[in-house]
């Protein structure tokens, strides 16, 4: 969906107003018995009609939405919403697409093109736009584009999460290490780091790991954990944004990128030893203080501040060349089936609202699409860690959206081992060799060669004929 129509939905939206928010607080949801009815009057006995609402996450997230729906419920007599949880989006996208999709639920992005492809879903442009939402001006801009596609905001955004670096306050001492005059993030007015480059990296994991078995940094060496590096130094990690026939791995740009990072993540001085690994996640040796820094998302949030003994902050990807991150963004949806969509939408244009929405961020788990709610105290917490929670909004903007890839698990399966063996492998690295085989692995996945001809093709059609001359190739 472009911009422009972005701009003119918000411009022809409607002055309806979902009156559910009003009707949460002011508790009017009880029915009223009307003791003094005539009794000729007869009670009304239509059953509210039934709403079903997906969603998954944590026993936490679930519990938040829960407290959604309950709120929901409160405001009204003649719909009752349902919660149905799965343990994660591949769950949830694997019962959506056999034909179990509750009337509202919530997805991922990277599913969008499986669901729209199988007629799942329902738009919900229009339908929000009558409910008053306003998703030209109180959500993130990058967030609701994201959910665009035929020129229609197939779901509405509600969740997103940039990856970014959380580090150990006590073994990361920025101020300590400006008096050693050794090269640090500025911080700004308000005392908040948002930006340092890769060498500034470098030198807080240096510095982390200079006593004992401490050691400075992890990242998983998976496509994701190498992707901000890769768009940082201006590489590729897929040869299309749009239809990927390959990773571009073996791209000028993208070794240049790998090489300036690697010789941070080879360093075994900077890194966790194998014996650490074997015992304890990168996570958990975080918590326990023998690492000063990981990369994640914003649900590591609530088991770090539960952890003890851990003060930690967060900043953004270190900068090569230009600031990138990854992340998930999250949406609402209607399904495509729902005998209810009215009902349906009026509970989302709810779910997203500021009230609803801080219920879910103040557990911790999300940064909210809502703009609102990402500047407000329930989800900055600005007396919880991290104290630079800004940093999440920050990073959205520089997030890079990657092409969908309906054959994602696969290709991660495959080229898993050759990452590991990139980032892990002890010796000396052959980096050719090994982007090499990283993208021809990965066009085994991404653009298989097509089957030879069988006996019921036209015989027109020349047996010469290389599958390499494929247009698709």
């Amino acid at each position: 969906m472009s911009r422009s129509f972005l701009r003119r939905t918000a411009l022809v939206a409607s002055s309806l107003t979902v009156a559910l928010t009003t009707a949460a607080c002011t508790g009017d949801g009880d029915p009223d018995p009307s003791p003094a009815s005539s009794p000729t009057q007869q009670p009304t006995t239509a059953e509210p009609r039934e709403i079903v609402f997906g969603a998954y996450g944590s026993d936490e997230e679930v519990a938040a939405f829960q407290s959604v729906v309950d709120s929901f419920n409160a405001s009204s007599k003649t719909r009752q919403v349902t919660l149905k949880s799965w343990p994660d989006h591949e769950s949830a996208l694997e019962d959506v697409l056999a034909g179990n999709a509750p009337d509202a639920f919530l997805t991922s992005r990277i599913d969008l093109d499986q669901l729209v492809g199988a007629d799942a879903l329902q738009p919900v442009s229009l339908l929000l736009d009558e409910r008053g939402v306003d998703f030209g001006d109180r959500f993130s801009r990058d967030a609701v584009d994201a959910f665009a596609m035929d020129d229609e905001l197939q779901c509405m955004a509600y969740s997103v999460s940039p990856m970014v670096i959380y580090y150990n306050t006590d073994l990361v001492d920025f101020d300590k290490m400006e008096r050693r005059e050794l090269d640090v993030p500025t911080a700004d007015d308000e005392g908040v780091r948002d930006r340092w480059t890769l060498a500034q990296f470098e030198a807080a994991a240096r510095f982390a790991s200079r006593r004992g078995d401490r050691r400075g940094i992890w990242i998983d060496p998976t496509l994701q954990g190498l992707a901000p590096f890769i768009y940082s130094g201006d590489g590729k990690v897929f040869d299309d944004d749009r239809e990927p026939t390959s990773l571009a791995f073996s791209d000028d740009s993208t070794r240049e990128a790998l090489s300036q990072t690697l010789a941070i993540l080879r360093d075994s001085t900077l890194t966790p030893t194998n014996a650490q690994l074997a015992r304890a996640t990168p996570v958990q040796l975080f918590k326990r203080g023998e690492l000063a820094m990981v990369a994640g998302f914003r649900n590591l949030v609530p088991q770090l501040r539960d952890a003890e003994d851990l003060d930690f902050d967060v900043l953004p990807m270190p900068t090569i060349d230009n600031r990138a991150t990854v992340g998930d963004i999250s949406g609402l949806c209607l399904s495509a089936d729902s005998e209810v969509t009215g009902d349906a939408a009026d509970f989302i244009a709810y779910a997203v609202s500021d009230e609803a929405i801080a219920t879910v961020a103040e557990t911790g788990y999300i940064v909210p699409a809502n703009t609102q709610v990402a500047a407000s105290p329930e989800f900055l917490a600005p007396l919880d860690e991290p104290a630079n929670s800004k940093v999440f909004n920050s990073s959205i903007r520089y997030m890079e959206v990657p092409p969908f890839i309906d054959q994602r698990e696969a290709l991660v399966e495959a080229v898993t081992p050759l990452l590991e063996r990139l980032v892990t492998a002890p010796g000396v690295l052959d980096l050719d060799q090994v982007t090499e085989q990283i993208d021809e692995v990965s066009r085994t996945i991404l653009a298989p060669p097509e089957e030879t001809e069988s006996p019921s093709e036209s015989p027109s059609e020349s047996p010469s004929e290389s599958p390499s001359e494929s247009p698709s190739e």
